[in-house]
């Protein structure tokens, strides 16, 4: 008989400090076989469909709720996805549930739960006790908790950022899930976290700390075969709650001590590098200057600092503070002013800003019109940006991914609709105003909207780490600039008020 699966899902990255709320209607939601749409897309979901399918599941699927990063999280969010579970295990109950397979994020916190997914899942154990099997797979990002670890038996993180491999961490963690159903086997899940939080711009995985700390982890994995899988959670430094930051689980069919000795050390380690993953930005009149000058000043971690005229690849000015991956309002506008004053020529900056857009609906190709561009987020920086613009196009603003693998394909699939675009130019610089917030992880964006990157010779990104993997192999340069906004590497400057103290960097 092929075992019975209950798939869901609910994704998240809260920002805690954001003020509003991320309110039910702006979650894409997918209920019953509508969750069968993720198969090939390359999404988490999708990855949990694939193996699925290759290992013969009679799948239930329940629900998906996933919205781009921001404030936290309407309670009638975690009600209904909790609501339609607790429906579908009740009706169930009588063919019964070998499995549950979940694509979560772990950094979600609703009006009343700091700890949405280790309430999740305390649910779960309670109405369905340990035998039934609960796995899946969670971000790289993910504040994971002790009630998350006490209450699941086989979850993989991600292991890169960006994240490539979100589609394979799922597929991973549904493996794990086809083994316990197939073999009766009971892992536990040990966890450690060092007082240690890093900002978005410290873990990325192809430098220190994480790198080696994934390193370490998969070397536990290859000595210890009784050991499943060792995830490396960076945090979400955003998400205030009690565990916030740095964590590390080990799922384990052996004795659980051996496992927690070998997550000791890289705590350990993590403490003693902690500086590493404390990554800030560098002065935006400094950096503007070194372009301008035409610097050849090496610029870590792997990039040269270099003029427009040096390089014919563009540089990239990434702008963490207005990182729409980490729930920013990516409408700030002090990095375009900044662009503009400078006299920096062939550039392009994208904005969310519906307003603006909406106010160029009659506007023809080639018209001139004034206009107050961005700055209406969370009151950041110096305001709108008012200018003369000439207008150059408009579109419905959906488009393909590039790149299957990109840290976009993670949060949405094969495909992104931005809403109602339209393209304007100030001086040297082109701004692609968007509707919807779109984190910048795809080149689609651009190309989609008649603009080639490859023949810019700057571009503006708003992000921190998971525009890399698609910028880095065309960018002559990347520079990480400070700006004002809500996403801030400078961690002292927010205002916490439930992460568990003392912890780096808030505490020597």
């Amino acid at each position: 008989m092929p075992h019975r699966v209950l798939i869901a899902g609910l994704f998240h990255e809260t920002h805690t400090f954001l003020a509003g709320r991320t309110a039910l209607e702006d979650f894409d939601l997918r209920r019953g076989d509508k969750l069968l749409s993720a198969e090939g897309d390359g999404s988490p979901l999708g990855g949990t469909l694939d193996v699925a399918k290759s290992q013969g599941w009679d799948i239930i699927p329940v629900i998906d709720l996933r919205a781009t990063p921001g404030p936290v999280v309407e309670d009638r969010v975690f009600d209904l996805f909790w609501n339609d579970v607790l429906a579908t295990i009740d009706r169930e109950e009588g063919r019964g549930i070998d499995g549950v397979c979940l694509v979560l994020h772990g950094a979600m916190v609703s009006q009343s739960l700091l700890d949405v997914e280790g309430e999740i899942l305390e649910r779960l154990r309670k109405r369905m006790g340990d035998e039934v099997p609960v796995c899946g797979v969670l971000d790289l990002h993910g504040n994971c908790t002790a009630k998350m670890a006490l209450n699941s038996h086989g979850f993989v993180a991600y292991r890169q950022n960006p994240h490539a491999d979100a589609c394979a961490a799922a597929r991973d963690g549904a493996l794990i899930l086809d083994r316990l159903m197939r073999t009766g086997e009971r892992p536990t899940t040990v966890w450690e976290r060092p007082a240690v939080m890093w900002p978005p711009t410290g873990t990325g995985t192809a430098f220190d700390p994480m790198k080696t700390l994934e390193a370490m982890a998969r070397q536990i994995e290859e000595v210890h075969e009784e050991i499943l899988a060792v995830n490396v959670f960076a945090g979400f430094s955003f998400a205030d709650m009690p565990d916030t930051g740095v964590s590390f689980t080990a799922v384990t069919l052996g004795e659980p001590r051996y496992a927690r000795a070998e997550l000791e050390e890289l705590s350990e380690w993590t403490v003693a590098n902690r500086a590493l993953g404390n990554v800030r930005e560098d002065p935006l009149d400094q950096v503007l200057a070194r372009i301008k000058s035409g610097s050849r000043e090496s610029h870590p971690p792997t990039h040269v600092g270099g003029s427009q005229a040096g390089f014919a690849k563009p540089i990239v000015l990434a702008e963490p503070s207005d990182n729409i991956g980490g729930g920013a309002p990516g409408d700030g506008v002090d990095l375009l002013r900044a662009l503009v004053n400078a006299g920096i020529d062939n550039a392009a900056v994208a904005i969310n800003d519906p307003q603006a857009v909406a106010a160029l609906g009659a506007t023809r190709p080639g018209e001139r019109v004034t206009l107050a561009i961005g700055g209406r987020g969370a009151g950041f920086g110096d305001g709108p940006f008012q200018a003369e613009f000439e207008f150059v196009s408009r579109s419905d603003g959906r488009f393909a991914l590039e790149d299957p693998h990109s840290h976009l394909a993670s949060m949405c699939g094969s495909k992104f609709d931005m809403g109602p675009c339209a393209v304007v130019r100030h001086r040297g610089v082109t701004i692609l105003l968007t509707t919807h917030k779109t984190p910048p992880f795809d080149l689609g964006q651009w190309r989609s909207q008649g603009i080639e990157p490859e023949k810019l010779s700057v571009i503006a990104v708003k992000a921190a780490v998971a525009h890399r993997r698609v910028y880095d192999p065309i960018a002559g340069a990347h520079y990480t600039v400070e700006t004002p906004g809500p996403c801030s590497s400078n961690l002292q400057t927010f205002p916490f008020r439930h992460v568990r103290r003392p912890i780096y960097p808030l505490d020597e």
